[in-house]
């Protein structure tokens, strides 16, 4: 059925997840990408192949972060535009992490525009804050790269990695409450102007993101399949 639903795209999809650090945006891209053939792209993965790649946009983007420069909104955009050119993402992608502001999301209208096409959803993943803060500050990794949660993912042994046997836990440094507030602070400021954008577009979906994770997996799976069909 999905097969079907991608071939019927005359143009790529374009997918926006917004959500904030912890939401699983990442987790649930991977299985957009397996379950509908689609491509994710974030800002780093794109610049750090465009450098690699000696792209005319790529030399750019090398010359401004050698001298510690921010890599500005044009060079991020045509850096996109030469990847999308490219045939493995004839389905459709999946954009994590941009657009991250208004003038972003504007920039990127109008480069789509200019292919005839538009943002086929932007995919708001609703969290409650306080539970984000939990699932957040609460979460470790063994040195093999296991990862495990003080209430959600306890070791079988406790302080003995399920997966290598191993005893060299970590946290990360800003997992802690304090820290995750202000970053949900943040992502609410900053992307509260982003969900009116696409809102009034008509292209904006909110799913829970609080559930299992194969919860979440099968209601974007619905919405998805919808959009593209």
């Amino acid at each position: 059925m999905h097969d079907t639903a991608a071939s019927a795209q005359t143009k790529p999809a374009v997918l926006i997840l917004l959500g904030p650090p912890g939401a699983g945006k990442g987790t649930q891209a991977r299985m957009l990408e397996e379950d509908f053939g689609l491509v994710q792209l974030s800002t780093g993965d794109l610049l750090r192949a465009a450098v690699a790649a000696g792209t005319e946009a790529g030399k750019q983007a090398k010359a401004v972060m050698e001298a510690g420069q921010l890599v500005s909104d044009e060079i991020v955009l045509a850096i996109l535009k030469d990847r999308m050119a490219e045939p493995d993402v004839a389905r459709g992608i999946i954009l994590d992490g941009f657009p991250r502001t208004a003038g972003q999301a504007a920039a990127l209208d109008l480069l789509l525009a200019e292919a005839g096409q538009g943002v086929t959803a932007a995919i708001s993943l609703e969290v409650d804050d306080e539970a984000m803060v939990g699932r957040v500050s609460g979460r470790y990794t063994c040195a093999c790269g296991e990862g495990y949660h003080d209430t959600f993912k306890k070791p079988a042994v406790a302080g003995v990695c399920d997966k290598c046997g191993g005893t060299g836990f970590k946290r990360r440094a800003d997992d802690n409450a304090e820290t995750v507030r202000e970053r949900l602070g943040a992502y609410h400021a900053q992307t509260a102007p982003l969900i009116a954008h696409y809102d009034g577009l008509g292209v904006l979906q909110r799913i829970d993101a609080m559930g299992a994770i194969a919860d979440i997996r099968a209601g974007l799976a619905v919405i998805v399949g919808r959009v593209t069909a």
